[in-house]
């Protein structure tokens, strides 16, 4: 292992490497890299940071030198990935080579595991400690990736309650830091903005539709989603529907309109409407670099706004149970990947709502179950007032409180603000005290 005590290999900036995959990682990693900001000294008072790494456009607007595009690399499933290996071992060279070139002295890897798993050997080899936040699920499968994680991983910073002591039960310094998207204060956009900037009817039900962040997930999910849409509006002529569909930030211009057009192809369809991060913000001016801390992203905001949602199992069902819309979870992989799935996850539910409180507080609809008439079979209870909605809402607030919780720091400390101050603490015992920005 190298362990770099020449004072001239040290950049002349302190370098902290970023690295995030997926949609709500690289919003993770954008908050982490404006607060790293925030937290070291001005040049006038002290050397600056330099960011690198890998994201997309909020992390590169928060100021991180993005080697490797985030959107380039959003592939899940098994069978899914192979077809993009050419250009997923392209892409991991060309940030092998960075890293080498520039030496970072801390790394901060967001989720992401099957690609950030192999970056290990390199950071060891090079002396440089990594922080890993927001953990690989090893407590639902592939539990003998914990030796890895033993062996390579400085500090491990969770998000969900009970993986702090999953990890800790198993020789890791892992801590619970809270949950990022329960620091986020509600929208501020009011439901007569958001229908004016998005073309939307106020006096109709709107109903929420989030299909995923990944393409795959979306030509999966959102054909199912638009009948279901389609079956509910027939079904309740009385009731007049409009249905939000919000875009993935890390979708790059050439999927959108392939979504766009998923979204056209069917007939019959009732009103739908696509919106983007620009669209659901206020009239309030937002410079590029804070728009990723923002809390009224198109998928916060039509949670906010809508009665009630279907959304695909992943962070954006942590989004609704904090936000306390009533919601149905739904899933679909390709046959062969399910399959091996079931044989290797070992967890009572699928949706992290359900996880956390320990029992089925929002349905899931999985693989064969995930149909249209299901779908409407579990929303329709939870668009009028009544027990279903209001126990679904109550479930909800218990899972909200439990991320917000942060008993082990003695008080209310913002996650990303507790990620950025270990990753301070990392650099400071790496970097010598004349070049860490606010230890001079």
């Amino acid at each position: 292992m190298n362990t770099r005590t020449d004072q001239a290999q040290y950049a002349e900036m302190p370098t902290i490497f970023i690295s995030a995959g997926e949609a709500s990682g690289e919003l993770y990693g954008a908050q982490l890299a404006t607060a790293l900001s925030r937290q070291s000294t001005p040049k006038s008072q002290g050397a600056e940071l330099e960011l690198i790494g890998m994201g997309g456009d909020r992390m590169r607007a928060a100021g991180v030198d993005c080697i490797v595009r985030a959107e380039d690399m959003a592939v899940m499933g098994f069978t899914e990935v192979v077809e993009h290996l050419p250009r997923i071992y392209r892409e991991f060279r060309k940030l092998k080579r960075a890293i080498r070139k520039q030496r970072p002295q801390v790394a901060v890897l967001i989720d992401f595991p099957d690609f950030h798993f192999r970056l290990f050997p390199i950071f060891r080899e090079l002396g440089i400690p990594v922080i890993y936040f927001v953990s690989p699920q090893l407590w639902a499968w592939k539990k003998h990736r914990i030796k890895q994680v033993r062996k390579y991983v400085r500090r491990m910073l969770v998000i969900f309650p009970f993986e702090e002591q999953f990890y800790r039960d198993r020789g890791v310094d892992a801590e619970f830091v809270g949950h990022p998207l329960a620091d986020l204060p509600p929208p501020s956009i009011s439901r007569q903005e958001f229908a004016q900037a998005n073309n939307l009817d106020p006096t109709k039900t709107w109903i929420a539709l989030l299909p995923g962040s990944r393409m795959r997930e979306i030509r999966d999910h959102l054909p199912t989603m638009l009948e279901a849409a389609r079956l509910l509006a027939e079904g309740n002529p009385s009731q007049r529907f409009e249905f939000i569909i919000p875009l993935a930030a890390t979708l790059h211009t050439g999927q959108r309109v392939r979504f766009a057009t998923l979204v056209a192809a069917p007939k019959g369809l009732p009103s739908i409407r696509l919106i983007s991060d620009k669209s659901a913000e206020s009239g309030v001016g937002r410079a590029a670099g804070t728009r990723a801390l923002s809390s009224d992203s198109a998928a916060r905001t039509a949670l906010f706004h809508a009665r009630a949602s279907v959304v695909a199992s992943g962070t954006a069902t942590v989004e609704a149970s904090l936000i306390g819309n009533p919601f149905v979870v739904v899933y679909r992989v390709s046959p062969l990947t399910y399959t091996i799935a079931k044989h290797v996850v070992s967890v009572p539910h699928v949706a992290m709502a359900n996880l956390i409180a320990g029992r089925r507080v929002v349905p899931e609809l999985i693989q064969h179950d995930f149909t249209a008439q299901n779908i409407v079979q579990h929303i329709e209870p939870l668009l009028p007032d009544g027990p279903s909605r209001q126990s679904m809402i109550q479930g909800l607030t218990a899972v909200r409180e439990a991320l917000t919780a942060h008993p082990q720091l003695g008080g209310r400390v913002d996650a990303i603000d507790r990620v950025a101050a270990v990753v301070m603490e990392e650099l400071e015992s790496t970097v010598p005290a004349s070049q860490t920005p606010g230890r001079t």
